[in-house]
């Protein structure tokens, strides 16, 4: 199942699943006895168990009144505000070669605050004092309970499900901080996530998912999830032994080959372009770039 957050009639985000084109609407009044109290909110489904409320929506009939168009509704990231987006730098094969780059011995993590996110068609906005800044599309996991010291073999027990996410990065800021990821990764709206979170059926082999990302058409990353160096478990697992991951907190898995400075010109974001990118069976990912306010200046 596609779960989906939008603009509510109160201007609050609320949740919705994908019926086609259509879209239900959760938080009309013909689902309040659906819902048995429990909010409209995709992060409350994910903390009571988003497989549990999967199957309870698929098994029930929905009252037209609250069917939606897709086209009509203003589609927010699947977790507008997650607690924090755990990032895996260096983690696919045809990336680190076309770098020249040795294989790291363990994962590369960096923590990114679940404030940076942005949805569908949200403008990135890039401060005009931090230099070069790059995309990287990757695949995304959503942690459905909270995982601490989790065995590899088990880890996979604590995904609720998949969304896409463009990982935007101060490359020259990360290069000045001396590799430090802090600031590079945690620019104001710069974490697009979305259009939808699917749970895991929806996705039978994460490591047989298509990544593709085009700048006003240009396409400048064809790959796959194949190249993936250390997978979903080895992340999680090495991740939480290190902090707890809650309920709706992100593992960003990392991204192929074709980032920004390996292009001739190079691909690095501009104001007045729109970056999107596209996971096989997790939609299209859209974005325009904006101009933003200094980061730097105080």
């Amino acid at each position: 199942m596609r779960f989906v957050s939008f603009t509510g009639a109160q201007g609050r985000p609320v949740a919705g699943v994908l019926c086609g084109d259509d879209v239900v609407d959760l938080s009309h009044r013909a689902c309040k006895a659906l819902l048995s109290g429990t909010p409209p909110s995709v992060q409350a489904f994910v903390e009571q168990g988003l497989d549990r409320w999967a199957r309870h929506f698929a098994e029930a009939r929905f009252d037209a009144d609250a069917v939606r168009p897709l086209s009509q509704v203003q589609l927010l990231a699947p977790l507008p505000r997650p607690g924090k987006i755990i990032g895996a730098a260096y983690n696919f094969t045809d990336a680190l070669a076309e770098r020249g780059m040795a294989h790291p011995p363990e994962p590369v993590t960096f923590v990114r605050l679940g404030s940076t996110v942005i949805g569908p068609g949200a403008p990135i906005l890039l401060p005009p004092d931090i230099g070069n800044v790059g995309y990287e599309a990757e695949l995304a996991v959503v942690i459905g309970r909270r995982a601490l010291r989790v065995e590899r073999d088990q880890a996979m027990k604590y995904v609720a499900g998949y969304t896409a996410h463009n990982d935007i990065s101060a490359s020259d800021l990360i290069k000045g901080d001396g590799g430090n990821f802090v600031r590079g990764k945690n620019l104001p709206a710069s974490a697009p996530l979305g259009p939808w979170l699917a749970t895991p059926d929806e996705v039978p082999d994460p490591y047989d998912v298509g990544i593709r990302l085009d700048i006003d058409g240009r396409v400048l990353q064809d790959g796959s999830t194949s190249t993936m160096l250390f997978r979903i478990a080895e992340l999680i697992s090495f991740i939480s032994y290190r902090m707890p991951l809650e309920p709706g907190d992100v593992i960003a898995t990392g991204t192929p080959a074709g980032v920004a400075p390996m292009h001739q010109p190079p691909g690095w974001l501009t104001p007045g372009t729109t970056v999107a990118i596209e996971l096989q069976g997790l939609g299209r990912l859209a974005n325009p770039v904006h101009r933003g306010e200094p980061f730097l200046e105080r």
